[in-house]
């Protein structure tokens, strides 16, 4: 008969064995021992240590330093081995049989010792975009989550970038921008915050009109439309007389006296501006006080913004006359470098009154330092008072239409002649507010893009 089971049974014929079955809750057999020759046996290569693994790919090693958990890519020095790993060839050889897995090494299908699970982040080891661990930006280089400045909603996360100039920018949160400082309010009503833009600027020179009208009416009418009745008064008195003459010859003659009465008119113009210089001088530190107090919410009154004007005066009419002599010798060159000159140095009133040194010089650093947002500002101030000139001029047309070249011959033409140049004066008051508050506003901000600064502290500084 034959020992075969018969055709068509499934049952499994059990291996021949010659001794007791394994028990499979048994440990592997040792490993057996390296080769004496410090190379591997020989025989079919082991099995890859990577098949099967699914996690993260090795680390990636410092820059400038090695890893010591990163294989030795051809013996290369300054690399480091794996944990339980030799290279091939090593006196001290780490090899085991062929089959067996290394030293250190888990059972194919986990992850390997020192590293998470798939789909966790591996020890040490850094996120794309990052600089390694330990290493360290060269000098000059801002930390990561700073950068420039943006209004008006997005600013950095958690810091905020360096204003020049500062030492301590404020970090972005609800209701402030990148590039503010501690102590800046978004709401306050004078100081523009940094990077605001042109609207809230607009928004607090408007503001402080409604909020002063009353007080700063009667000193610009005093302070600024007074004098500049009177020099227009004075203008149409002493404007020399007489009509060029021709002579024989064809050549034109100039009428008798003409000199005399132009040196009259220059002196009697350049005398009164000396005078009401002062006058207006007093109505500009009397106006940026109210202006300021009343944005700080202190008490004004009219009385005492004189008073600190009259004070305040004499040392910002010296100004005065500087900055207007470095004007008229910028347009005696040409008229753009003195137009230049009066753009550049418009703030020098606000840094007297606040600031009490270098005028001229801290008017210049700031035009230059914020060129484009300083000269959008000024434009604007200098706009109105061009609108106001023009008005001015159009009105002396009219006068001189009707009342002729020589109006103070007569007592009814004087009348109307000095009537039409008050009325041209008043006509100048809304752009010399404009001009008192539209410079104050704008040095504040200015001060804000240098260091924390608000309304109270401004009302302080005037003393």
């Amino acid at each position: 008969m034959s020992d075969l089971p018969p055709s068509g049974s499934t049952e499994p014929v059990p291996p021949a064995s010659s001794g007791p079955p394994a028990d499979p809750t048994a440990p592997p057999p040792p490993a057996a021992a390296p080769a004496p020759s410090g190379t591997p046996a020989s025989g079919p290569p082991g099995a890859d240590p990577w098949a099967g693994h699914t996690g993260h790919a090795p680390i990636v090693p410092e820059y400038g330093s090695p890893q010591h958990s990163a294989p030795n890519p051809a013996g290369q020095p300054g690399w480091g081995t794996p944990p339980g790993w030799t290279a091939p060839g090593d006196a001290s050889s780490g090899w085991t049989a062929p089959g067996t897995p290394p030293q250190g090494w888990n059972t194919p299908g986990t992850p390997s010792e020192g590293w998470n699970t798939p789909g966790d982040t591996p020890q040490n080891w850094n996120a794309p975009g990052t600089p390694p661990h330990g290493w360290n930006a060269p000098p000059g280089t801002p930390p990561p989550g700073w950068g420039p400045p943006a209004y008006p909603g997005h600013p950095m996360p958690g810091a905020a970038y360096p204003v020049p100039g500062a030492a301590y920018p404020m970090p972005a949160g609800p209701g402030t921008y990148a590039g503010w400082f501690p102590g800046l309010d978004p709401q306050d009503p004078l100081v523009n915050p940094p990077h605001a833009g042109i609207g809230p600027w607009f928004a607090r020179c408007t503001a402080a009109l409604r909020r002063g009208w009353r007080q700063l009416l009667p000193i610009v009418l005093l302070t600024q439309v007074l004098p500049a009745s009177v020099i227009s008064v004075l203008t149409l008195v002493f404007s020399p007389e007489g009509e060029l003459a021709t002579a024989p010859d064809g050549a034109p003659v100039l009428p008798a006296g003409f000199w005399g009465q132009m040196f009259a008119f220059y002196g009697v113009l350049l005398s009164a501006g000396l005078i009401f210089g002062l006058l207006q001088a007093m109505g500009w530190a009397a106006g940026t006080w109210v202006v300021t107090r009343q944005a700080a919410g202190e008490p004004v009154e009219l009385g005492a913004a004189f008073r600190y004007g009259l004070r305040r005066a004499l040392g910002l009419w010296g100004w005065t006359l500087l900055v207007s002599l470095l004007v008229m010798l910028g347009s005696c060159f040409c008229l753009l470098p003195g137009l230049y000159a009066a753009f550049a140095l418009a703030l020098f009133g606000p840094v007297y009154l606040f600031e009490r040194r270098e005028p001229i010089g801290r008017a210049w650093r700031m035009f230059h330092n914020r060129f484009g947002m300083v000269l959008g500002r000024v434009a604007l101030v200098i706009a109105v008072l061009f609108a106001a000139t023009v008005l001015d001029a159009v009105v002396g047309g009219i006068s001189g239409a009707a009342f002729g070249v020589t109006p103070m011959n007569a007592v009814g033409t004087a009348i109307g002649a000095v009537v039409l140049a008050v009325f041209g004066a008043l006509l100048a008051a809304p752009a010399y507010l404009a001009q008192q508050v539209g410079l104050v506003v704008t040095y504040a901000e200015q001060r804000a893009h240098e260091g924390p600064v608000n309304a109270a502290r401004l009302a302080a500084e005037l003393g």
